[in-house]
């Protein structure tokens, strides 16, 4: 019962924060970081824990919570992907994406190698793809409502997509690389299309649907999800059959809003001993995963942006790589990913959290930025996920 009670405070938490960072100007997945990096931990420490006598491993044990979790994740990585995958190839966008996914990925392999205990390699490849990664929902927000122009925008977030596409898909065939077997039956669901095709069964809404059931029993039942998910809606796009939201999206964006994604904070942060986690971690080492991967990232967008050429009269470099620094939902789900599949520590995921919210805020806080009033998920491409 009470693990029941601090779950809807937990949500109840998630909805006023969100409701209040709206008035102050904040897009709703800054709000949650912050949240759930600094009041989540206190809550813990101070009151969940001494008080209720409730450790973060009996919170996250009930049955009916992991399902839940199945679910919401599948939610969140299924609308990621179906950004994702819907890449339209230019070279100005390949331009920018290349130096913007080389160069901070390089760094995070260098860190991992040289700054951080010897783990094995998909741990070391892991932290270096959490350095590349842009998050395509929150980037497509910030542009949206601060009236960027419409083909700037497209170049931004094409090679956004582009970078995440490549993030996704090296990490999905790597974890499958690691278990050959297990490829196989994420790779027949994936084929799922091609068998309603033959049955002549093209509506869309049932593709969508299998799509995100089969995403959750992927999820639940430890299989691989991204190598599922890709593959899924590589078919669907091959075949040209839309992907299309189960529930209307004022629905699906209050569901994901308010229980999805604060869901997947807080099953992630109650793990965790901050405490313990940052006395872990030296000086050197916090210093290294909280400044790196923003300036690295920020070095790689300078050169893409460089090489690619201005997208318009008038287009600020120095604006531009700061918005393809967002990190946002992309990389929460990713370390939510890392650290349920044990790639990463605690300490990792929490101080790799934290550099996630420096960069998301570093947009806001050079004053370029017009807070929306909801989370969007458009029905036209690309969509806002958070």
């Amino acid at each position: 019962m009470m693990v029941l009670l601090f779950w809807l405070m937990a949500l109840a938490l998630f909805a006023v924060a969100t409701r209040l960072g709206q008035r102050l100007g904040l897009i709703p997945i800054v709000s949650q970081l912050l949240l759930a990096t600094f009041c989540l931990p206190l809550l813990m420490y101070f009151w969940i824990e001494p008080q209720w006598h409730l450790s973060g491993a009996q919170l996250i044990a009930p049955a009916w919570l992991k399902n839940l979790y199945s679910l919401g994740f599948a939610l969140v990585l299924g609308h990621i992907l179906s950004d994702v995958i819907d890449l339209r190839l230019d070279r100005q966008s390949v331009k920018i994406a290349l130096p913007s996914f080389a160069i901070p990925f390089a760094a995070g392999l260098a860190t991992a190698i040289w700054l951080l205990p010897t783990q094995p390699w998909i741990s070391s490849l892991a932290i270096g793809l959490v350095f590349a990664i842009t998050a395509i929902p929150v980037l497509y927000l910030y542009l949206r409502h601060i009236g960027y122009p419409t083909d700037a925008t497209r170049r931004l977030v094409q090679t956004a997509i582009l970078i995440d596409l490549t993030c996704w898909s090296l990490f999905g065939l790597a974890q499958g690389s690691l278990h050959l077997s297990s490829l196989l039956l994420p790779l027949a669901a994936a084929c799922v299309p091609l068998l309603l095709r033959a049955l002549r069964l093209r509506q869309p809404l049932l593709h969508s649907v299998l799509f995100f059931a089969l995403l959750v029993l992927a999820e639940h039942f430890k299989l691989n999800a991204l190598i599922f998910g890709i593959g899924y809606l590589l078919w669907m796009a091959l075949l040209k059959v839309p992907l299309v939201l189960p529930l209307p999206a004022r629905w699906m964006n209050g569901l994901q809003s308010y229980v999805a994604i604060p869901l997947l904070l807080t099953f992630g942060i109650v793990q965790i001993d901050v405490h313990a986690a940052l006395v872990s971690l030296g000086a050197l080492q916090m210093a290294a995963l909280l400044l790196l991967p923003i300036l690295s990232k920020l070095l790689g967008n300078w050169l893409g942006l460089g090489w690619a050429g201005a997208s318009f009269i008038g287009a600020s470099r120095w604006k531009e790589s700061l918005l393809l620094n967002i990190r946002g939902l992309s990389e929460i789900v990713f370390l939510n990913l890392l650290l349920q599949l044990q790639l990463i520590t605690p300490a990792l995921y929490f101080a790799l959290m934290l550099m996630g919210l420096i960069a998301t805020l570093l947009p806001a806080l050079a004053g370029f930025h017009r807070s929306p009033t909801t989370i969007a998920v458009p029905a036209r491409r690309p969509r806002a996920n958070s």
